[in-house]
C-alpha cells in the first residue's frame, strides 16, 4: 500500500481486530502546550520523587525530542471499564480498594504485545520505520490522545472519551509514514467540578493541574517511603491507586465494561481481606499479585499501604494483623504498623507498647514519637 488515507483505513480495521477500541492519528509536532505544562508541573515540585519525569523532560517535551524521525503518531485506546462500581468497596473498611486498571493482568504487557504485532503488520504492508511505547517511555500519551482525536484531558488531567468515559488504557507507534490525522477532539467538561470536588487529598490545586504529591496513586504506587502522616486518614481503605476522581466523571453514562479478558478483575482482588493481604510475606506477595501491575510496586510499599487502611478502618479487632506488622522487616512495614495501631489501640494498650518499644530505626522511632503526641493532643483536646 502507497496511499496514506487507505493506509490509514486498514491499520485502522486491523487495529480492532487486536482488540484496540480506538484509533487517531495525530502530527507529531501538534501538541506544543505539553512541553510548557510540563515545564511548569516540574517547577513547581509537583512530580515529587519521582526523578525520572524531570531527568526525561527534554525526551518527554516533543515526539520529535524522543525520534527525529518520526512524521506521524498513532495513538491506539483498549478499553477497560469496570462491571462495577469502582466505588463501592470504599465503604468496606475491612477491604481493600484496587484501581480498576490493576485487577487485571498488567496492561503494559498486554498493549505493548498487540502494539508490536499491529507495527509489524504496517512494516509489511506500507513500508517505513516504527517505534511502539506504552507509558513507561517518555511519551506524553494523554496530550497526543486528545490532539488525535481520542477524547480530551479532563479538569483531572486524565483523558476523557465520549464514547468510553474514564476507562481507555493508551498506546503509541511512532511511524516514518505522514499519515492523514485526525481532528483533535473538544473539551467537554464545562463548568463541571466533579473530579475536583471528590479528591479525599485535595491533590488539585486548580483545574488540569495536579500536584503528585497529594495524589493516593502516586502515594500508594509511586512514592518509596514513609506515607506523610498529614495525608494518612484521608487516604481511607485504598491500597493500590485511587479511582475517585475517574469514577465520578459524568461522561462515564456512556462507558461500558471492557471486552479484554485478561484486563477483567479478578475475583481475588474485587475487595479483598486486609487482614489477608496484611499477612503476606515477599513469596506469597508474588504469587497473589503475578502478572499484575501491583507486583511492580513490591511487597513492603503494598503492606505499608495495607496497614494505613488498617489504621483507617476503626476495627479494633484489625489491631492484631498490625501488631504482626511490627516485627517485619522492612522499617516501612513496621511505622506504617505503629501508626495503625496508634488509631486502633485504647490509649493505655498503646502507651505500653510504646515504652516498650526499641526499634534501631530512626524513621519508626520517630512514627512511636509522633504517634504518642498525637494521641496526648487528642487526649487533651477532649
Amino acid at each position: 500500500m502507497t496511499d496514506p488515507t487507505a493506509i490509514k483505513t486498514a491499520l485502522i480495521a486491523r487495529a480492532h481486530t487486536l482488540g484496540f477500541d480506538v484509533v487517531g492519528i495525530t502530527h507529531p509536532d501538534a501538541t506544543p502546550e505539553a512541553k510548557r505544562r510540563l515545564e511548569a508541573f516540574l517547577a513547581g515540585g509537583f512530580h515529587g520523587d519521582m526523578a525520572w519525569l524531570e531527568t526525561s523532560a527534554a525526551r518527554r517535551a516533543s515526539p520529535r525530542a524522543l525520534w527525529p524521525d518520526v512524521q506521524s503518531v498513532i495513538v491506539l485506546g483498549m478499553n477497560y471499564g469496570p462491571d462495577e462500581d469502582p466505588l463501592s468497596v470504599i465503604r468496606q473498611k475491612d477491604r481493600g480498594a484496587i484501581s480498576v486498571y490493576a485487577k487485571g493482568d498488567d496492561y503494559h504487557d498486554l498493549i505493548k504485545s498487540r502494539l508490536k504485532e499491529l507495527a509489524r503488520w504496517l512494516l509489511a504492508n506500507a513500508g517505513g520505520e516504527v517505534k511502539v511505547f506504552v507509558d513507561t517511555a517518555a511519551v506524553m500519551e494523554k496530550p497526543l490522545a486528545a490532539s488525535a482525536g481520542l477524547g480530551w484531558q479532563g479538569k483531572h488531567t486524565n483523558l476523557v472519551s465520549r464514547h468510553y468515559g474514564s476507562w481507555l488504557f493508551l498506546g503509541t507507534i511512532f511511524s516514518t509514514l505522514p499519515l492523514p490525522p485526525d481532528k483533535p477532539e473538544t473539551d467537554r467538561c464545562g463548568s463541571c467540578r466533579a473530579c475536583l470536588d471528590v479528591c479525599p487529598t485535595a491533590a488539585f490545586p486548580a483545574p488540569y493541574r495536579l500536584d503528585a504529591r497529594r495524589c493516593i496513586s502516586y502515594l500508594t504506587i509511586e512514592h518509596k517511603g514513609p506515607i506523610p502522616r498529614q495525608l494518612r486518614p484521608a487516604i481511607g481503605n485504598r491500597i493500590f491507586g485511587c479511582d475517585d476522581c475517574l469514577a465520578v466523571c459524568p461522561w462515564n453514562k456512556f462507558a461500558r465494561a471492557g471486552r479484554e479478558a485478561r484486563l477483567a478483575a479478578r475475583a481475588a482482588l474485587r475487595a479483598p481481606a486486609l487482614a489477608e493481604l496484611a499477612r503476606l510475606d515477599d513469596a506469597q506477595f508474588r504469587t497473589l499479585f503475578a502478572k499484575t501491575a501491583i507486583k511492580r510496586t513490591g511487597r513492603d510499599r503494598f503492606v505499608r499501604n495495607v496497614l494505613i487502611a488498617i489504621g483507617n478502618s476503626g476495627e479494633p479487632g484489625l489491631a492484631r494483623e498490625a501488631a504482626r506488622g511490627l516485627n517485619d522487616a522492612s522499617p516501612l512495614v513496621r511505622g506504617a504498623a505503629v501508626w495503625a495501631l496508634s488509631r486502633l489501640l485504647p490509649q493505655d494498650e498503646f502507651a505500653a507498647l510504646a515504652a516498650a518499644a526499641a526499634d534501631d530505626d530512626a524513621t519508626v522511632r520517630e512514627e512511636w514519637v509522633a504517634a504518642m503526641r498525637e494521641r496526648d493532643v487528642a487526649r487533651v483536646q477532649r
